[in-house]
């Protein structure tokens, strides 16, 4: 059950909260509409997490519009994914933010404590594939979990993978990324007691087809266990990779 929910009953449980105030918290508009987007309040509500600004194709001043209208309504923590260092810095002049480069993300707000039931490795084929890695490790890490990162670790040293065995091995899920012919994730695979994520790059020469044959081959993968995301999709492995951390509370 989401926390917010859980935290409503609660309070009208233990009488901190009465049934009115319950009803009127829980009926609250769903969304609001502020002209150039519809802002949805009740995602958290729905499936755990707020609403993610998609920065790509959208003005500063927009976002700015978006952020305020999530702050408003008691969101405290927001991700923007796919955001360029030019529109970061006219957002944080109105919406202070920690702004990651590497992977294209702003955070407006406190990044909380892992609070996942293990850890979440995220491992790339090549130093090429950081950047992806990067929006998947920031994705996770907002969304409360303990990210560990295993860079060029590729099938063209093999060696490289096999002596990060344990963290492989102690892993809750691991995002395995990676262009060229993406073997990675199917040797991680084959190693891993646990789910991993692949996660396909446009990493690679002409033949690669700007990650399709990376895709088709996570696709294709003998190992078990292994499930396949959109080309240079980090912020989606990293936000399943946090559901699989974060199994449902029961009752």
């Amino acid at each position: 059950m989401n926390e917010d929910i859980r935290a409503i009953l609660e309070g009208v449980r233990n009488g901190a909260v009465s049934v009115e105030d319950a009803v009127l918290q829980l009926k609250m508009k769903p969304f609001e509409d502020i002209g150039y987007a519809k802002v949805d309040m009740h995602r958290k509500i729905r499936q755990g997490v707020a609403e993610v600004i998609y920065g790509a194709g959208k003005t500063p001043e927009q976002i700015i519009g978006i952020a305020e209208v999530m702050k408003q309504n008691g969101q405290k923590t927001i991700l923007i994914t796919r955001l360029s260092e030019e529109s970061a810095d006219i957002v944080g002049k109105e919406h202070p933010m920690e702004y990651f480069k590497e992977a294209r993300c702003g955070v407006i707000g406190e990044i909380p404590k892992a609070n996942g039931l293990g850890k979440v490795v995220v491992a790339t084929g090549g130093t090429s594939d950081v950047p992806v890695a990067e929006e998947a490790a920031v994705t996770a890490t907002v969304f409360g979990n303990e990210v560990v990162r295993l860079y060029d670790v590729g099938v063209a040293g093999l060696h490289r993978t096999l002596a990060h065995l344990e963290d492989i091995m102690s892993a809750n899920v691991i995002i395995a990324i990676a262009g060229m012919e993406g073997a990675l994730a199917s040797v991680i695979g084959g190693l891993a007691d646990c789910p991993v994520i692949a996660v396909p790059t446009s990493v690679g020469y002409g033949a690669s087809f700007h990650g399709l044959s990376a895709l088709l081959s996570m696709l294709n993968s003998c190992a078990s266990g292994v499930s396949v995301v959109n080309i240079d999709n980090g912020f989606g492995a990293g936000y399943l990779a946090s559901m699989i951390n974060h199994p449902k509370l029961s009752g």
